[in-house]
């Protein structure tokens, strides 16, 4: 009986041993994931005054590491982040993370000071001072297999270079001029370049602008043969075109195409008046839409 538990115990021992030694084997053999790190910034908190942040691109997402922190978007403005502590003299630092509309993503250390030397940070700047390789992009369910960067990029090359490439697409009343420019497509998006001319001296303020397809005859109105098109990202915010000005936007959409007996319709409507503004684009015009080849932006 003796026997038997002194072999016990050693097999026991043995197979501790044999444990022990696979276990190091397999922390030796883990890879630590140091490739293409992201960055931390550091920022200093308080209790009593509220830090704020201006990002680049309207803020998409946030979250906090602790409870020792509370942010939030400030009203009315899509890419200011105010921030401060909710505790005073926190002792542990913390971090928070933000990710903006244009696919970059920024990591932050926050520690306490009851008298930060800054309050307000401009993200705008690191922008600048951040090449291409440096940029922490994420990708968008929206946009598929489209990166942020490159989509903004396009929208940009379509919005300056201001080509006129469609000449028939237009609306013309109560001093109101409204024009689709020109239909882009990229992957599997579609760009629409349009502007508005305000010929009267009475700024138009606009109210929102709608993508949907309709039958050419709608006789009778019903839910179904209406389909409204959501656009996925806008240039810039437009509301007002100020009198004998003119303005210019370009709009993102999933790639689509109609029937022939359907139109997409682009209505502006205005703010507190009745100068509403509709373009009628068939679908011989969006498969017309310009190809853009490549990354260098050339539109053929």
């Amino acid at each position: 009986m003796k026997t038997l538990i002194k072999h016990g115990i050693a097999l026991i021992f043995l197979l501790g041993i044999h444990a022990e030694s696979q276990a190091q084997n397999t922390v030796s053999n883990v890879t630590t994931l140091n490739l293409e790190k992201i960055p931390s910034y550091q920022i200093e908190v308080t209790y009593n005054k509220t830090s704020h942040l201006i990002f680049p691109a309207p803020i998409r997402y946030v979250d906090l590491g602790s409870e020792f922190l509370i942010a939030d978007k400030a009203k009315e403005v899509d890419n200011v982040l105010r921030l401060k502590a909710t505790v005073r003299d926190f002792a542990e630092e913390t971090n928070f993370s933000v990710i903006t509309e244009d696919g970059r993503f920024y990591n932050f250390n926050a520690c306490y000071n009851s008298f930060p030397d800054k309050m307000n940070y401009n993200l705008l700047q690191l922008k600048k001072n951040t090449s291409g390789a440096d940029v922490n992009e994420v990708f968008f369910e929206e946009l598929g297999s489209n990166s942020p960067s490159i989509v903004n990029t396009i929208l940009e090359a379509i919005y300056k270079e201001n080509k006129r490439i469609i000449k028939r697409i237009d609306s013309n009343s109560f001093g109101i001029r409204f024009l689709l420019k020109g239909i882009y497509i990229h992957k599997d998006k579609l760009y629409l370049h349009t502007e508005l001319i305000n010929c009267s001296n009475a700024p138009f303020q606009i109210d929102f602008v709608q993508f949907k397809v309709v039958d050419k005859k709608r006789a009778k109105r019903t839910l179904i043969q209406e389909r409204v098109m959501t656009p996925l990202r806008t240039y810039k915010p437009l509301d007002e075109i100020v009198g004998n000005a003119k303005d210019q936007n370009v709009f993102l959409l999933d790639q689509f195409t109609i029937s022939d007996d359907k139109l997409l319709l682009i209505e502006m409507y205005e703010n507190n008046g009745e100068r509403h503004q509709v373009l009628k684009v068939e679908c011989c015009d969006l498969v017309r839409a310009k190809l853009i080849k490549n990354l260098e932006l050339k539109i053929n």
